[in-house]
């Protein structure tokens, strides 16, 4: 028996059943999930470095090979979300004094600062208003002016909603002798995507970073990060594995699942479900009278639009009635972008005329409610 009284009850909220409400997901992430990747999340744990998993592992790694059109063995998943990966990429390429060349035209670039910074790398933004994006007459420019060893551009930049060209950008690299790291998180599989004309990327190295990687001077400030580790972990260096961390096994079993889904419908088939998805609602927001906040159609990117906030309301009135009334979430701007558009996401299963039908008949409503203001 305990020697002493419990000086904290337990709580309240924790002795009623858990409740979750439904609700359709239109923002940039995270979306609603088919069936089969929730039937995943209830299946019994199995251990995390059993046989059973490491089969469930390799699998993972075919299926993030796929869907980044890559065959480099340095293929593997970060336990973590997006941004951990996004640092993971950073703290192992990067060594203090680096040169470290960043396309900053959204959050994402922001971070990617941020983060180089902290690393003590020798950072060079590119800063851009929200919406741009980047040639390869103004990358080349970086390029020769800095000397970078990486260079960092968001092919799907959600906070701005613009899609960033890759094409030709692999082979400026090659030419700069610079490696080229991408982040894809909005984009991977509802965009065309060719991992191996490009570089490096958030989760599968080429063997030229990996071969900075491996020859640093100092260890990577992060040893839950280490790519050393995570590569033996995950069976990319072809030595007996051994343990770093215990991953989060039922999350993988959702992955696995997913990947599965994308596999089996094709990735092509995805890129026309996203791209016709998009261009649908494309069409519907405008014939409200909304305009979409990235003129060029070429540099929209198909999973997560753009709107900007129509003259007269706030982005947070509109937001609140469409959640409120509909059940639909829809998100206001993120950094730079903040106040000045509203985003819908259209991803994976999401990604119907169904659910453009619905949210935009919930904006439509929320028009017509929300208060204007005088200008």
């Amino acid at each position: 028996m305990a020697s002493h009284k419990l000086l904290v009850t337990p709580p309240k909220a924790l002795l009623k059943p858990l409740s979750i409400p439904n609700q359709l997901l239109l923002g940039p992430g995270p979306s609603n999930l088919p069936p089969r990747i929730m039937a995943a999340g209830g299946l019994q744990m199995i251990g995390s470095m059993s046989k059973d998993m490491y089969q469930i592992m390799d699998e993972i790694k075919e299926g993030i090979q796929y869907v980044f059109q890559t065959r480099n063995p340095l293929t593997l998943v970060i336990s973590g979300s997006g941004h951990c990966a996004l640092e993971a990429a950073l703290v192992n390429v990067l060594e203090p004094g680096d040169s470290f060349l960043v396309g900053a035209n959204g959050i994402w670039g922001q971070r990617a600062v941020d983060i180089g910074e902290r690393i003590g790398a020798r950072v060079h933004p590119m800063t851009k208003d929200p919406g741009g994006h980047y040639t390869l007459q103004e990358v080349e420019e970086g390029l020769a002016q800095h000397k970078p060893v990486l260079l960092f551009l968001t092919h799907g930049e959600s906070s701005t909603g613009v899609l960033q060209p890759l094409d030709g950008f692999g082979e400026l690299c090659h030419r700069y002798k610079c490696l080229l790291l991408v982040d894809s998180v909005a984009s991977l599989g509802g965009t065309p995507l060719y991992m191996d004309r490009q570089g490096t990327s958030l989760i599968s190295f080429s063997d030229k970073a990996k071969k900075k990687m491996y020859s640093r001077k100092t260890k990577p400030f992060s040893f839950y990060l280490d790519i050393k580790w995570l590569a033996n972990f995950w069976g990319c260096d072809d030595q007996p594995r051994m343990y770093h961390h215990t991953i989060p096994v039922i999350s993988l079993y959702s992955l696995r699942e997913s990947l599965a889904l994308i596999a089996e419908q094709g990735l092509e088939n995805s890129w026309r479900q996203h791209r016709e998805a998009a261009a649908y609602l494309h069409g519907r927001l405008q014939a409200l009278g909304l305009q979409l906040f990235v003129k060029d159609p070429a540099l929209r990117l198909p999973t997560v639009t753009t709107v900007a906030v129509p003259a007269g309301y706030d982005w947070r009135d509109i937001v609140s009635y469409v959640i409120d009334h509909f059940d639909i979430e829809i998100m206001g701007g993120l950094g730079p972008s903040t106040g000045k558009v509203l985003r819908i996401g259209l991803l994976g299963c999401n990604a119907t005329r169904e659910n453009v039908d619905r949210v935009t008949e919930a904006l439509r409503a929320a028009l017509q409610h929300c208060p204007k203001k005088k200008l």
